[in-house]
């Protein structure tokens, strides 16, 4: 066994416990000083998280205003519920090093490699979510919603904690989902799954994909369902191809770029074919 094979070292259970505390109370730390942070632009915050649905309306011919239906409604949705979100999203990098910093004492020397490369694209990934919630899932589901009613002597009024624990909700789980391609990585890296497991299992992610896409937008439709539903297929497939790069770099092989240019330009020419043939 080379140097790189062998095991970083091992504890005790009771140093284990020792290091599980110390790493949460440094990534509850992170997120204090991040709420912090946020509460001082709570205002700009809530501005931002709202234009969303004041746009809707404004589209829609209503007023492009939500409507407070509790004397503490303000405070708690623009001064607890919404720091906190955006705390979490900015200390994100932080909490997800302190845990790769708790299980890379497991991991061999050359699979410790692969850990700071894997913090910076979860963190990516986490954060891409959610303004891909933000910027598109969230704003077409909006108007949708928002449009069943009118014509139909059915005139909205949307309270600003019902319209943010909406808001909440999609946004923290698109970015978990958006996690896929980390997750199924560093499951790799632990030899828990392996790039011929997942293809021979594919038929069961897109299922599970499917339902949770439908579970997290804010709408059922086919139309919205697809805007979290493919994105999310793909990330599940660039995954795949991570577990594959590990299994490559274990076996010493190089990784056939010709071979995925060529499947991923397949790919982008059918999808785009397939969203001519729709659009005609």
């Amino acid at each position: 066994m080379s140097e790189l094979d062998e095991p970083l070292g091992s504890m005790t259970f009771l140093e284990h416990l020792e290091e599980l505390r110390s790493r949460v109370l440094s990534a509850l730390t992170g997120l204090g000083v991040a709420y912090a942070v946020s509460l001082f632009f709570a205002d700009q915050i809530w501005l931002a998280v709202s234009e969303p649905a004041a746009a809707a309306l404004r589209a829609l011919g209503y007023r492009d205003e939500l409507v407070i239906l509790d004397p503490t409604e303000a405070f708690a949705t623009v001064y607890i519920k919404l720091p906190l979100v955006a705390a979490m999203f900015l200390s994100s990098p932080w909490a997800l090093w302190q845990i790769w910093g708790f299980v890379a004492p497991g991991l061999y020397r050359r699979e410790k490699r692969a850990v700071a490369p894997l913090i910076i694209a979860s963190s990516t990934l986490f954060i891409g979510g959610g303004l891909f919630a933000y910027w598109i899932l969230f704003r077409q589901g909006l108007e949708f919603l928002l449009g069943i009613g009118k014509g139909l002597h059915a005139q909205p009024a949307i309270s600003m904690a019902s319209y943010t624990d909406l808001f909440i909700n999609v946004v923290i789980g698109v970015g978990i989902l958006f996690e896929l391609p980390a997750a199924i990585f560093f499951l790799a890296l632990l030899r828990v799954v392996s790039a011929g497991f997942l293809i021979a299992n594919t038929r069961y992610a897109i299922l599970i994909i499917v339902l949770a896409a439908a579970f997290l937008s804010p709408t059922q439709d086919a139309y919205n369902l697809s805007l979290l539903a493919g994105p999310m297929i793909l990330l599940y497939f660039a995954g795949v191809a991570a577990a594959f790069a590990i299994e490559l770099r274990r076996g010493e092989r190089r990784f056939p770029w010709l071979g995925a240019v060529i499947v991923l330009m397949t790919i982008a020419a059918t999808a785009a074919t397939l969203k001519w043939a729709i659009l005609q």
